[in-house]
């Protein structure tokens, strides 16, 4: 999957968005039937590798194609979609596994297999959509990005607004970072002070999924239900109750999202993370004869857990990073963000049946309690919100030093929500971080947006 995130770039340069996604829909089927009829494991490693390309070629490039068609007041919306999808397709999978348990010789066979059959309409349907007018404004075909966003908008005055942000953008990025290729725009993810800023933040969104717990959960939930004392067809039912609150839970941030915020959404489930992930834990100490008492429990705060990912961890990451960066560096960096957040869910998927083993599940699961206030409180000291702004806006908001966000979160933001919530003084004020007016009148005024590089002075500071 890594390989296939750092091919996201090459990919996305030459075919497009929607080429690249119909590229990697042939590595989702394919290599899938493949595994179906292997009779070693190195056929079987071959095909999971083949087939990870397709993955992480399109969880790289499926959230950049959302973010640039979608119009920024619904954009969270739109982009969270492919979260949402996605607990979908892991809740079809949990109820196949549970359809085929009981076939026998072949029941694994088909369970391998059975994943290509998605994979098939996104194949067929992906080239009945427009492509990204970004990405052809990007390449000089202006006729073909006005065509685009015609159909993406339906206004022409909507239209010509977008065209000239974009291009104004664009203009500026080319002076800036002309004659740039893969090497240099990945070496810019961390020395341009803008980019950086954003790539800051989406390494945290996307590492903090994976500090949650949730893949954990998602990967050996038959193996932590039958730690806590069912039966496996049971704990299977138990996987399948798990991915079916996964799912459901996610429609709230269709909502949630453009309107309580990226940041706000994070700020609020992670806490709640925190308790029911540690309420798990500590219900496996539960002595054995009461088993219903000690299973029921457990699945009670594991679906809990899942409730609180759902809207919030979920979406999150994958609509925040695909909106962050900049149109020059916006396939590098998703490609970053995504080989980030797979590399360490191989990381810990693989490390927890260890852990699991000899810490017991309330070993485990506390560890990965205690992740999750680690990642509360990077959260809160890099990741603005970028809720309600275009993709050009957001050049001004990763114009601001981190040094000087953090500052802000500690001294303003913490002591305003405390005097607000806490000691309810409903007369406290926030001074803004902000002032977005500035950069309306720049707007219409026709002058360039938040340089790329930033100030003298913010580039002396990270």
């Amino acid at each position: 999957m890594v390989t296939g995130c750092w091919l996201s770039d090459p990919l996305n340069n030459y075919f497009g968005r929607r080429g690249t996604i119909w590229f990697s829909a042939h590595f989702c089927i394919w290599p899938v039937i493949g595994s179906a009829f292997c009779h070693t494991w190195q056929q079987q490693l071959a095909c999971r590798l083949l087939m990870g390309i397709g993955m992480g070629a399109k969880a790289s490039t499926v959230p950049i194609y959302a973010a640039e068609n979608a119009p920024a007041s619904i954009r969270g919306a739109l982009v969270m979609s492919w979260q949402m999808w996605t607990a979908f397709g892991i809740m079809l999978g949990t109820a196949f596994n549970l359809a085929v348990f009981h076939v026998p010789h072949i029941n694994w066979r088909l369970m391998l297999g059975a994943p290509f059959i998605p994979a098939v309409p996104l194949l067929v349907g992906i080239y009945l959509c427009p492509e990204s007018p970004r990405w052809y404004m990007k390449k000089g075909r202006f006729a073909d990005a006005w065509r685009s966003m015609s159909v993406l908008r339906h206004n022409e005055i909507q239209v010509a607004r977008d065209i000239f942000y974009i291009g104004t953008q664009l203009e500026i990025e080319e002076q800036i970072l002309s004659k740039t290729n893969y090497v240099s725009r990945f070496a810019q993810l961390f020395t341009v002070p803008r980019v950086r800023r954003a790539n800051l933040s989406a390494f945290v969104v996307m590492i903090a999924q994976q500090m949650c717990g949730i893949n954990i959960i998602a990967f050996y939930s038959t193996s932590i239900f039958k730690e806590s004392g069912l039966p496996e067809f049971k704990a299977m039912i138990g996987s399948f109750g798990f991915g079916l609150v996964n799912w459901l839970f996610a429609f709230p941030a269709f909502w949630t999202i453009d309107t309580f915020g990226r940041r706000s959404l994070l700020l609020f489930t992670f806490p709640q993370m925190f308790w029911t992930l540690l309420a798990a834990g500590l219900c496996t100490l539960i002595d054995k004869d009461l088993g219903d008492l000690r299973t029921g429990l457990v699945c009670l705060f594991v679906f809990l857990f899942a409730a609180f990912y759902s809207p919030g961890e979920g979406p999150v990451p994958f609509t925040y990073s695909a909106e962050v960066y900049p149109l020059s560096h916006r396939e590098t960096g998703m490609g970053f963000a995504v080989a980030t957040c797979l590399f360490w869910a191989a990381v810990l998927g693989t490390s927890f049946p260890f852990l699991l083993h000899e810490a017991k599940p309330v070993g485990a699961f506390g560890v990965y309690a205690g992740f999750n206030v680690v990642a509360f409180v990077l959260i809160f000291l890099f990741v603005p919100e970028t809720m309600q702004r275009s993709l050009e806006e957001l050049d001004w908001v990763f114009a601001v030093p981190v040094r000087k966000f953090a500052h802000y979160q500690v001294t303003v933001a913490l002591p305003w929500f405390l005097k607000r919530h806490v000691l309810l003084q409903k007369n406290a004020t926030k001074p803004p971080l902000y002032h977005f007016e500035v950069v309306e009148q720049a707007k219409h005024q026709g002058r360039n947006s938040a340089p790329l590089t930033g100030s003298d002075d913010e580039k002396r500071s990270y």
